[in-house]
């Protein structure tokens, strides 16, 4: 074997050996210049000065191996894929906090300075630095927990005005909030920086997706379109489009749509938003925010040798997780996959520690049905594991 051949490039890509192979290529390399019969086992001196220097060639090739990667968003891991999406004009998403949508009102022309609602667990919500009451009476803004994470407040639950100012009379959050996220992980930056590359695309519906999904604080979303004459199934009225966004600001979501959205082009949602179009005239954009559905998982296992409590918590923590990636409206049969979630139960240490015995989602036989506009949502303690 020549050490050409233990790591090369061609049209494929970069190629190169394990460290076995390249061990083996310095035995032989030895044993040809000292003899076939040289002794060169670990626990001989120059076996062990072979080692080391296989042992450095191999973290040399892999290191060249990383590189070479590092140039490919499709390949390239953590600070490497930062550098990589610049030339996408993103950035890799910061931890961000949770965001609810406010329906306030109060006298028209009001202006709420850093105002502050609250919720019924006592959790604080920022409005905007200043909020402006419309001629109606009313308006629809995003707010931000105070304390950055995911900050659960169901639909109807924030509902005190924590900053008293005249002419604000009521606070309200018509849907759920949509919890925080933590710092972005390199498959959903990959997945964003394909989805980016849309927004020059010839298609107007790739180019409203790839730009709300530049936004930040924003985690998931989906846009149907119904180019029929008739309401369709879900509910969306003839030529128009609906889009479902979990988090980011919904005036930077109706901004982006307005600017994206053919012309003539119906928005259907249950938010609505008044924006300036480029002529400054108010132009009503609507949009939904996702309702979250909780899946509760009943699973039971056989427990083989190896198996530990902690094991069983990684189990259901990897189902739950699962669960909260599955894309708005579902995935592509619009449910939570029973066949998925049995994949993602048995990915723990290779599953080699227990055996999968059972697995029942509450709300579907045996996959669950997610509504266009809807979520699914769960945590670890939505998982009830049973050890035989």
């Amino acid at each position: 074997m020549s050490i050409a051949n233990l790591a090369y490039i061609d049209a494929t890509g970069f190629h190169y050996s394990d460290y076995p192979t390249v061990l083996a290529y310095f035995k032989d390399s030895y044993r040809s210049i000292y003899g076939a019969d040289v002794y060169l086992e670990a626990d001989s001196q120059d076996g062990q000065w072979i080692t080391i220097q296989a042992q450095a060639v191999y973290d040399a090739i892999a290191l060249a191996a990383s590189v070479y990667n590092s140039f490919s968003p499709g390949t390239a891991q953590k600070d490497a894929l930062s550098r990589n999406v610049k030339i996408n004009g993103i950035k890799r998403k910061i931890p961000s906090a949770s965001s609810v949508d406010l329906y306030i009102v109060g006298e028209a022309g009001t202006e709420i300075l850093d105002g502050l609602a609250e919720d019924q667990a006592g959790n604080k919500w920022a409005l905007p630095a200043s909020v402006i009451i419309l001629p109606t009476g009313d308006v629809t803004v995003t707010a931000t927990a105070v304390v950055e994470g995911s900050t659960q407040a169901p639909a109807g639950t924030v509902t005190k005005i924590a900053t008293p100012t005249r002419g604000w009379q009521t606070v309200t959050n018509v849907g759920a909030a949509s919890p925080g996220a933590p710092v972005e992980s390199d498959p959903e930056l990959r997945l964003r920086q394909t989805q980016s590359t849309a927004l020059p695309s010839r298609t107007v519906n790739e180019g409203i997706v790839g730009a709300i999904a530049n936004l930040t604080g924003v985690t998931r979303l989906r846009l149907y379109e119904n180019d029929t004459k008739v309401t369709d199934a879900d509910g969306v009225p003839a030529n128009s489009i609906a889009v479902v966004v979990e988090g980011g600001d919904s005036t930077e979501i109706a901004r982006t749509m307005a600017l994206k959205k053919t012309q003539g082009g119906f928005t259907f949602g249950s938010v609505a938003v008044t924006v300036p179009d480029i002529y400054d005239l108010p132009t009503v954009i609507r949009f939904s925010r996702p309702i979250y559905d909780t899946v509760n998982t009943a699973l039971t296992i056989k427990a083989l040798t190896g198996y530990t409590a902690t094991i069983g918590d990684a189990i259901k923590k990897a189902v739950s997780d699962y669960q909260n990636s599955v894309a708005i409206g579902g995935g592509a049969g619009r449910s939570v996959e029973w066949g998925d979630a049995i994949t993602a139960a048995n990915s723990v240490g290779g599953g080699v520690t227990y055996k999968i015995v059972s697995l029942a989602m509450t709300g579907g036989t045996p996959d669950v049905a997610v509504a266009y506009n809807h979520a699914a949502q769960a945590t670890p303690a939505n998982v009830t594991l049973t050890v035989t």
